[in-house]
């Protein structure tokens, strides 16, 4: 069975990030998993700790995966990279990280295409949202296992936003989409790429006025400490790609990719399950932090909606109109 051992320093980083890097036993294929998310309660860390968890105990002394949470080994940035050079085997980088491989996870990050994360779930589970998993094995050698739900997104801001034309000339972080740019211009905004680790300190310091979050992400990153308050827009999808790449899955056994895909999609469907309480359970603690959440009426919602379902056909042409309908259709 495997034990864990840590330095102190490692220790405190271990419990502050939800995790721990497993001491692996000599003789057993060391898997790094990498990711960006702090905390304990982030559905992200406890999908994570989950699969590490299952793989090492169920394929102890042929595999061991070392998670590296809240950007310790690699940030945004350089993730995906490393992963292309096998200095790590396993991701979950968001959705909105791949536009320089493919446009098309681009319909993901379409404002209200999804009404909620059960509908999201469902055009995953289609052909197109199954396809869509290998659509960057060809040329970048990147292979989905699954998706991970993370939330809905919600907007938050240093003053009330209860319709899209109060955030007019205000700057927004946003994560490097061009569909999620030229959402944040429809509202006369700017948009403000940059890395999630950098996004507490730039709501501090006022380098950008706003972000848009799910309440896990808000919670975990403690953005209400440096916001006005949160907009319950419901506005987009925020959802991971577990991912690998098809060297690391091409130098297993067979008996032993199927042993790990298995595993990988098993936590998956538990993880996907668990995220609405995870959800619900963080809007309740940023409430009890003392964050402030501005509700909608149905007529300010649609207003929101209007403003932005312009972007839908910005995109059609990169996205597909026939992957965007099946995504609005599932």
């Amino acid at each position: 069975m495997k034990k864990i051992s840590l330095a102190l320093t490692s220790l405190a980083l271990a419990l502050s990030a939800g995790t721990a890097v497993a001491n692996c036993d000599s003789g057993e294929r060391v898997v790094k998993f990498s990711h960006v998310t702090g905390g304990t309660t982030h559905p992200k860390v406890v999908a994570a700790n989950n699969f590490a968890d299952r793989v090492n105990k169920e394929m102890n002394g042929k595999m061991c995966i070392e998670v590296f949470p809240n950007s310790t080994l690699f940030g945004d940035s350089k993730e995906l990279e490393a992963l292309l050079l096998g200095d790590v085997q396993l991701l979950a980088p968001s959705l909105s990280k791949f536009g320089s491989y493919t446009e098309k996870f681009g319909v993901f990050d379409l404002p209200f295409v999804f009404k909620d994360m059960d509908h999201a779930i469902r055009f995953t589970n289609t052909p197109e949202g199954k396809d869509l998993l290998l659509e960057m094995d060809d040329y970048a050698g990147f292979v989905g296992l699954g998706y991970w739900m993370s939330g809905m997104k919600y907007f938050s801001a240093n003053k009330p936003l209860l319709l899209p034309s109060d955030a007019e000339g205000m700057k927004f972080r946003v994560q490097t989409s061009d569909v999620a740019k030229q959402m944040i211009s429809a509202m006369d905004a700017s948009p403000q790429a940059m890395a999630f680790s950098e996004v507490y300190g730039a709501l501090q310091t006022g380098v950008v006025d706003g972000q848009e979050n799910t309440w896990s992400n808000t919670y975990t990153k403690k953005f209400y400490e440096v916001q006005d308050s949160i907009t319950e827009t419901n506005h987009q999808l925020l959802a991971y790609l577990f991912m690998t790449s098809s060297d690391f899955l091409a130098s297993l056994s067979d008996e032993d990719r199927a042993q790990f895909l298995q595993i990988a999609d098993d936590v998956t469907q538990e993880a996907n399950l668990s995220v609405k309480a995870a959800e619900a359970a963080n809007r309740a603690n940023i409430l009890k932090a003392g964050g402030k959440i501005n509700t909608l009426t149905p007529e300010q919602r649609q207003e929101w909606v209007d403003t932005m379902k312009p972007v839908w056909t910005q995109f059609e042409k990169y996205i597909g109109k026939d992957l965007i309908n099946a995504a609005a259709g599932a």
